[in-house]
């Protein structure tokens, strides 16, 4: 058996701290402070959110007895519902919960590379009709109507959906920018530059006030969906310009090599640009969805009960409770972060993936 080589000088722990922690003299001075925060703030945070808190069910006055030196995750046990699920009738609330089940596994299934089929879209079909179903009620189930829906499930189903119809939308309108057909691109151009210079509360006010003064007199249009489509329209125009970043990277020379052996172009686009595309954009495209999952928040100005509203009115409407909204409101920020993250991780994933073979 051969002698075991040494690790090559300067590939240990002291060669990384030297090179990225006490390469230059400021560098020191920053990393020891630095540590000195970390030493001051680290106990002091996990004494006050995890040694000195209350945990599990629990009264107003056992939280009141720690007050100052230990948070109150009571506050979420006995609000957790309304937090969840806001006004939704009580005794109905296994459906949203079942709802929000179903979302995320169409989530799930979606980030399976072996379903990216023609079945997909299928999936999803059901999956919509199935949330809606269970959210709105009817064949069996009571009618539960959209002015009651709150909490997460609508946090959901507006980033989930809106994301799902936004892309394709999305793709579209870069095609369509980049389009040799004038009124095509000028039509594209023109509703890109509109919606990307207006803030998404402006295209939310349009959606649920200004809309409905365009209707027929008798027709009505539902709240959430208004909110849904103006959603999908806003993100649309953002996911355009992310698409056209990626197609304007790939290489002429594909687009030639693929006209040279007569693709017609869609199939060209939908079998050598687009693919190549999209790999470039993950970045820039991800972004906009966690963008979009966060902004969901801004549909309180429509009077719909979001998942950040609900946490809100879960504390604000009860005195006793109140004075925990900053427990409250770290748990909104807590579960935003963890879809946020499980994107983002999810997306570096996926780039490595399909960087696989495109190395030089």
């Amino acid at each position: 058996m051969s002698a075991a080589v040494s690790a090559p000088a300067g590939r240990g722990a002291a060669h990384w701290l030297k090179s990225n922690l006490f390469s230059t003299p400021l560098n020191s001075v920053i990393t020891l402070l630095m540590a000195l925060f970390l030493l001051w703030s680290v106990p002091k945070v996990l004494g006050w959110t995890v040694f000195n808190a209350v945990w599990g069910h629990a009264t107003v006055a056992q939280c009141d007895a720690v007050r100052g030196q230990g948070a109150c995750w009571a506050v979420v046990w006995e609000k957790f519902r309304f937090m969840m699920f806001g006004v939704y009738p009580f005794e109905e609330q296994w459906r949203p919960a079942i709802a929000i089940g179903v979302m995320l596994a169409l989530l799930g299934v979606s980030a399976l590379k072996r379903f990216w089929t023609r079945w997909l879209a299928a999936i999803w079909a059901v999956g919509i009709a199935i949330t809606f179903w269970l959210m709105g009620g009817g064949l069996g189930l009571v009618a539960v109507r959209t002015e009651q829906w709150g909490g997460l499930p609508v946090t959901l189903i507006l980033a989930i959906f809106g994301i799902a119809f936004a892309f394709p939308l999305g793709v579209l309108l870069a095609l369509g920018r980049r389009s040799r057909l004038p009124i095509i691109r000028a039509a594209s151009v023109i509703y890109i530059e509109v919606v990307r210079g207006v803030p998404l509360i402006t295209v939310l006010f349009m959606a649920s006030v200004m809309f409905a003064l365009f209707l027929p007199e008798g027709v009505r249009i539902d709240q959430l969906l208004r909110a849904q489509v103006a959603i999908i329209l806003f993100v649309a125009a953002y996911l355009a310009e992310a698409v056209r970043g990626g197609l304007q990277a790939v290489p002429k020379g594909q687009i030639e090599a693929a006209e040279a052996l007569g693709l017609p172009y869609w199939r060209m686009m939908g079998l050598v640009v687009l693919p190549q595309a999209l790999r470039i954009s993950i970045p820039p495209i991800v972004n906009s969805f966690i963008s979009l999952f966060k902004d969901t928040s801004l549909v309180v100005i429509i009077a719909i009960y979001d998942f950040a509203y609900a946490v809100k009115k879960s504390v604000e409407t009860d005195f006793a409770w109140k004075k925990y909204f900053i427990e409250a409101f770290l748990f909104s920020i807590l579960v935003y972060w963890i879809f946020c993250f499980a994107m983002s991780q999810y997306s570096q994933r996926l780039e490595r993936e399909l960087a696989r073979g495109h190395q030089r």
